[in-house]
């Protein structure tokens, strides 16, 4: 199978942080430079018509180009260790937190530095300054939520690590370009949070 992925990008790293996670290794990895605009070549809208990364193609030809439908072909794949719920019940209230990071903290995050920072501006044409800064607000908003979370919780969606510890880190990391940094705005919860995650091996990635 090929993954095709993009350094830097949060989307990207959250498959490979799961990847890394599951212990699951042996895939072609090949890197897509959005910067060169190589996610809008014909050759790659063939396998991902709305130009987005990561992409999984799987050894049949399909392709999977959303990262939860990815970690979910994954966790199939390998159960475990399980990220993304045993249980009907845990899986629904897993994917809940996991939805709730994506939705109203890592967008209002990516939809601020998009429109906000001048490195990204070949990214996003037009870029809208003002609306940046709103969604970052918004995403601030979330993250004050989300330390009082980990206030009564040690993880994101309960008791123990999941995919929504991943995307809520990936989301956290990619913040530093508009800097934000937990710390700084106050949310010790969340600041001591996001290191116990920066302590493990799939951070590297």
């Amino acid at each position: 199978m090929k993954l095709y992925v993009s350094p830097r990008a949060p989307n990207p790293r959250r498959v490979l942080m799961f990847l890394v996670e599951k212990n699951i290794n042996g895939l072609d990895l090949i890197n897509i430079d959005l910067n060169a605009q190589e996610h809008k070549t014909a050759q790659y809208l063939v396998k991902s018509p709305l130009a987005r990364v990561p992409a999984l193609e799987l050894d049949d030809g399909r392709v999977l180009t959303e990262t939860r439908a990815i970690c979910t072909y994954m966790e199939g794949r390998v159960p475990e260790p399980n990220l993304m719920g045993r249980t009907s019940e845990e899986r629904a209230f897993i994917e809940m937190a996991d939805r709730r990071v994506e939705w109203s903290f890592m967008l209002p995050l990516a939809n601020a530095i998009r429109h906000t920072h001048p490195g990204l501006s070949a990214l996003e044409q037009p870029q809208f300054p003002d609306f940046g800064q709103s969604q970052a607000g918004k995403a601030r908003e979330t993250a004050a939520w989300l330390d009082a979370e980990l206030q009564r919780q040690p993880w994101v969606a309960g008791e123990r690590f999941t995919i929504a510890d991943i995307t809520a880190f990936c989301a956290i990391e990619f913040g530093r370009l508009m800097r934000f940094k937990p710390a700084e705005e106050g949310l010790v919860a969340l600041q001591a949070w996001r290191d116990k995650v920066a302590a493990r091996p799939s951070a590297l990635v």
